[in-house]
Parts: structure tokens; C-alpha cells; sequence
């Protein structure tokens, strides 16, 4: 199930405030700014820290 694009432009981190990066391969959305990838599961993103994946060194 795909991810409403338009609901993908007006989603930030909740932590930082800033721009998410929509990684398609994983599935997730990037906040390099606060070193976290949220899960997107059956088309809904889990913007929730405790479901974050922290970012690798080579992914910052």
C-alpha cells in the first residue's frame, strides 16, 4: 500500500520540526536533523520516537 504523496509534503519530525526524506526502499521517513527513520506501515507513518530506527554514521 502506497503513501498518500501529498500527506508525505506536509509531514515533519515531530521531534525537530524539520523535512522528512521519504527513503522508498526502506519504507521509512528521514529526519537527519534528528538522526531517526520513521516506519511507514500499511501506508500510515508511525511518527512516534519509540518506533524510530536511530540512524547509522554513514546514513547522517
Amino acid at each position: 500500500m502506497d503513501t498518500d504523496p501529498k500527506l508525505l509534503e506536509i509531514l515533519v519530525c515531530p521531534l525537530t520540526r524539520t523535512t522528512l526524506h521519504y527513503d522508498r526502499e526502506k519504507n521509512e521517513l528521514v529526519s537527519k536533523a534528528a538522526g531517526l527513520a520513521y516506519p511507514i506501515r500499511g501506508g500510515v507513518p508511525i511518527m512516534l520516537q519509540s518506533e524510530a530506527r536511530e540512524l547509522s554514521e554513514s546514513e547522517r
